[in-house]
């Protein structure tokens, strides 16, 4: 079923409208977690950002058990379970009691965060983060045609794409535990290092054994996300308490704006290189997240 009357100035201006509405949750979300939080933040953020894979993987789940073959009942979907998060939030998660909020608006406050040495390394770090993880995100499905194309076999993909996505939630979860021990900094310098390993060797993951190419996969998007959390701890630490929104909000907007480039550049690629070679582009994220991190 289509839907009637559709141009491509209403399907562009919806598309605008979701992802600049969208601008607005994760960093505030951020910043209203670490208003409840003094200490164990990087805790708190790992089943926030949990939170956050299960949704981005869940119209994978929806796709593959749905009513409707038509692609309206994903949109549908996850316009009611947005709605009901919005309202959910309104009426049940009040400000922190570490709230700090900001008397004015301050135009400085870039140059200023970026002045700070442990927030500059810990953004950096996030940036190359980012480059990877929603382009791996993205393409997740087009891995696993890749893969069922050169193996000759069939594979449900909306399934496996939820799958491999989604445990990343589990890590998310995991990584908070851990970085209340070891530390944010080691979690997040350890998945950055074993993500960029898969990217260096993503080729031969295209040869694997099926049961194997799923292990190896589902590695993969648990390590893509779980230092994403523990970023935003060093980000959210690093910035004067009032200024934390402000902070995360900023690296989270350029980190975004990143994804594009990142994205973008695998589609272009996608048409002109052998696509089991298509990935190693992405250990450009890592490399340059590592180098900024170190001490």
């Amino acid at each position: 079923m289509l839907i009637p009357n559709i141009t491509v100035f209403n399907l562009l201006t919806a598309r605008f409208g979701t992802g600049f509405f969208l601008a607005g949750i994760y960093p505030v979300g951020m910043k209203i977690a670490s208003d409840y939080y003094k200490g164990g933040l990087g805790r708190a953020l790992g089943y926030l950002v949990g939170a956050l894979v299960l949704g981005t993987a869940f119209p994978h789940f929806i796709k593959e058990f749905s009513w409707s073959s038509d692609y309206t009942s994903v949109i549908i979907s996850t316009t009611i379970l947005a709605c009901a998060g919005g309202f959910a939030m309104w009426s049940l998660v009040p400000d922190g009691p570490y709230r700090r909020p900001v008397s004015k608006l301050q135009f400085g406050v870039v140059t200023q965060l970026f002045s700070i040495p442990q927030f500059r390394k810990a953004a950096f770090g996030y940036f190359g983060h980012m480059w990877e993880l929603y382009a791996f995100w993205g393409y997740v499905p087009v891995i696993l045609k890749t893969y069922a194309n050169y193996q000759g076999i069939e594979l449900q993909v909306s399934f496996w794409s939820f799958i491999s996505i989604g445990v990343g939630a589990l890590s998310c979860i995991l990584g908070g535990l851990i970085s209340i021990r070891k530390g944010s900094r080691k979690v997040a310098y350890n998945s950055l290092l074993i993500s960029g390993i898969f990217c260096l060797v993503s080729p031969l993951l295209f040869l694997l054994p099926p049961q194997l190419f799923m292990i190896a996969l589902c590695l993969w998007g648990m390590l893509v996300i779980s230092d994403s959390p523990q970023f935003s701890t060093m980000i959210a630490a690093a910035a004067p308490p009032e200024l934390r929104g402000t902070a995360l909000t900023i690296s989270n907007c350029i980190g975004f704006a990143i994804t594009i480039v990142s994205i973008q550049l695998l589609s272009f690629l996608l048409d002109i290189i052998d696509p089991t070679f298509l990935y190693l582009f992405l250990c450009i994220g890592p490399i340059f997240g590592l180098y900024s991190m170190r001490k």
